[in-house]
């Protein structure tokens, strides 16, 4: 199918890189569960020879992707972290990276402790302040990772100035726009050079598969990146390539209501009495509410807020709840909730969680699409 430019993103998300079948017309891509491809001689084949370096679920499912993001090529991983992983694996070291201070955990293990290894010194900054940005770059900064809004303190980064101020040094910026999904935001129109995604959360958005994505409108970046997928092998698999285009087709839709969900959650638990701070940027009261606006088209269903921190006291709320479940990860059609601190930034030096203020009492709540009266009902019965 020809796509038009012109479609809205509800159209692309059911139609985008997907064709009828063409044996049997069937209307949904079909699973290629195979690991290989019949040659009619030496090199002489369909478009597809190893599964690993291609796979016809799979082409659709990077299509989709790529149309939704406004990008030339998207490249998917059987992860995230893979697709992060093969981000830094196109670095030359030895190669200074900045990075969101407050980036998820699982990115900070991963530059910390294992590509710090390599030659990649990594240095986790407040980017949210421009000046200090421009301070630490040079022209031995080849990455400025970013994530906005960041996990779990729900910061929010200028895409556009930053993307500026690395280009003057030849740095390449990546944005980790996971929180986001490509419906409510789309950094590459902004001044990014690459996107990745955590496919598994809301792009997923059911809590039954995982996947990652790296998206780029350069060629260069992109031949790169496909290398590594090729060569390393972190493929997805044509079933979790299936699943993955199946949710797509209502990616618009759920973002809509995981987006109001979240907006009346946050301004309920506002109001409630033991809730000591809500951090959302849909809210008036963030501190950077007008940059969120200028640059998202929503706000996601993201919600953290504190409380007093006691962890005897926040572990008896945790067991009160009936809707919300405490679990890791994020983006699925249930309610969740994390607590940063022990869950999924544990991996986070002590020095820097207290400086941030990752501590016994934040929580970090993935709003849902259920009845949002509900999930506010469930949260004031638990609270003390």
């Amino acid at each position: 199918m020809t796509i038009d430019k012109n479609w809205g993103l509800s159209t692309l998300c059911v139609h985008a890189g997907v064709e009828p079948e063409p044996i049997t017309g069937a209307i949904m891509t079909p699973i290629f569960q195979t690991s290989t491809y019949v040659q009619a001689a030496p090199g002489e084949h369909k478009g597809y020879d190893y599964s690993r370096a291609g796979n016809p679920t799979r082409t659709a499912l990077e299509a989709s992707l790529a149309a939704l993001e406004g990008a030339a090529h998207a490249i998917t991983f059987a992860t995230g972290m893979a697709a992060e992983t093969a981000i830094a694996q196109i670095l030359d070291p030895p190669t200074h990276v900045l990075l969101s201070q407050d980036a998820y955990g699982g990115t900070g293990r991963l530059f910390r402790r294992l590509f710090a290894k390599y030659g990649i010194e990594p240095e986790f900054i407040d980017l949210r302040d421009l000046d200090l940005v421009a301070s630490r770059l040079s022209e031995r900064t080849q990455l400025l990772w970013a994530e906005t809004p960041t996990n779990p303190l729900m910061q929010i980064v200028d895409i556009e100035g930053l993307s500026r101020l690395a280009h003057r040094f030849g740095t390449k910026v990546v944005v980790d726009n996971t929180f986001c999904s490509p419906i409510l935001q789309n950094p590459l129109a902004l001044g990014a050079d690459l996107v990745v995604h955590s496919s598994t959360k809301y792009i997923g958005g059911h809590s039954d598969l995982l996947g990652g994505v790296v998206m780029t409108n350069d060629d260069e970046l992109a031949e790169k990146v496909r290398f590594v997928q090729f060569a390393a092998g972190a493929v997805s698999s044509p079933f979790e390539c299936f699943l993955m285009l199946r949710s797509i087709k209502t990616l618009a839709l759920r973002m809509e209501r995981h987006c109001a969900n979240a907006l009346a959650f946050a301004r309920a638990l506002e109001e409630m009495e033991g809730i000591e701070k809500v951090l959302y940027p849909g809210l008036e009261s963030h501190p950077q509410h007008a940059l969120a606006k200028k640059q998202m088209k929503g706000f996601s269903g993201i919600v953290s807020a504190y409380l007093p921190a006691d962890m005897e006291r926040v572990s008896r709320f945790l067991s009160k709840l009936r809707i919300f479940v405490v679990a890791e990860s994020l983006g699925g059609v249930e309610s969740l909730v994390d607590h940063p601190e022990v869950m999924t930034h544990a991996s986070v030096p002590p020095e820097l969680r207290e400086e941030l203020g990752i501590n016994a009492g934040l929580l970090r709540f993935s709003v849902g699409i259920e009845d949002v009266r509900d999930l506010i009902a469930d949260v004031r019965q638990a609270l003390p």
